[in-house]
């Protein structure tokens, strides 16, 4: 059986993997949420070795992600874990860092809300999330085609693209959004930071 594929995954890649240089570079293990077809894992856990790199996705796309792991054999890469914002918590401890990439416009706001309100419980003071994909910042779309995309969403019965305000909202005082970063494609990385206690 092929290994499933993104091209998108393969566009984007190299500007991400350099946001994560940035801000991954003193972390020691990530957590990414919606792993997909696992491309994205293989790859930067090959680049950023330092790094123990944990998958998690829906039951459904364990299989393909198992399959690129097992092609990679990287010693730290670890076997997607089952993860449904809403159906299970993210783990409390053992991260401290998260990534995630083009999940929020296709999850459901009070979804997205909870994701943002348990990265913000479980990383550790000083932790990173490093969340990848199209955003509406100020009010607008970074293009028509992220617009059109948003309503196509919204046809479908999604909530489509999320605003950064209502992410800011939601992630409450102790996750503190650091960096917008500009990215190929119409979209944006968010840096967000786990701010130390008083």
């Amino acid at each position: 059986m092929d290994k499933p594929f993104s091209q998108a995954c393969e566009n984007n890649k190299g500007p991400i993997l350099a946001v994560l240089k940035d801000y991954f570079a003193e972390a020691s293990s990530v957590l990414e949420i919606g792993s997909g077809t696992g491309q994205h894992a293989v790859y930067f856990a090959q680049a950023l070795p330092h790094l123990s790199w944990q998958t998690s996705d829906v039951p459904a796309h364990h299989g393909g992600i198992r399959q690129w792991l097992a092609d990679a054999a990287l010693a730290n890469l670890k076997a997607p874990i089952t993860l449904k914002i809403g159906e299970q918590a993210i783990p409390q401890t053992g991260f401290d860092a998260i990534y995630s990439a083009n999940t929020a416009h296709i999850m459901f706001a009070d979804e997205v809300a909870l994701m943002m309100r348990q990265i913000a419980q479980t990383l550790p003071p000083g932790g990173v999330f490093c969340q990848y994909g199209p955003f509406i910042h100020n009010g607008q779309f970074s293009s028509a085609s992220n617009e059109a995309f948003h309503h196509s969403l919204l046809i479908r019965g999604l909530d489509g693209y999320k605003h950064i305000e209502q992410l800011v909202e939601w992630a409450g005082a102790q996750l503190q959004l650091t960096e917008i970063r500009d990215m190929p494609a119409n979209n944006l990385c968010l840096v967000w930071r786990k701010s130390s206690p008083c």
